[in-house]
């Protein structure tokens, strides 16, 4: 699963997530790509099950990208503890996503097989998504 080798700071505080997503918002690498519909945190477990359930629908024909990394560590207390004696331990680490973003691309296949790879993946994911094609260069 992915995780940071190493980061700054060992937890975070948790943020907001309004608004669009800044950058990552064009399909730069394949000839298709997964693009999220709503803000949220999409998990190393999700990303990497998504990985998978594309590249099952492709087999060894095209090519997957993976846009976002899960950087962001979420801490949480053990069950039945009092309130307070500090923040607890890192239990997994999140990519936070915004509306625009795009988390998947693939390159060499055909505009039905990446439907069915994406719809695959959709399945896995805890956001909306749509497929967008490349937009042609001028």
């Amino acid at each position: 699963m992915l995780a940071p080798k190493r980061l700054k700071y060992r937890k975070r505080h948790k943020g907001r997530t309004k608004g669009a997503a800044k950058g990552g918002d064009k399909v730069s690498f394949g000839d298709y790509g997964l693009q999220i519909l709503e803000p949220g945190w999409v998990t190393s477990r999700q990303i990497e099950a998504a990985r998978i359930a594309i590249t099952r629908a492709v087999r060894k024909v095209g090519k997957v990208y993976i846009r976002v990394f899960p950087d962001k560590p979420i801490s949480k207390k053990p069950a039945e503890t009092r309130m307070g004696k500090g923040k607890g331990n890192v239990e997994h680490y999140v990519a936070v996503v915004k509306p625009g973003r795009v988390m998947f691309e693939l390159e060499g296949v055909s505009e039905q097989l990446a439907r069915k790879a994406f719809r695959n993946a959709h399945h896995k994911l805890p956001v909306k998504t749509q497929l967008i094609p490349r937009e042609p260069v001028l």
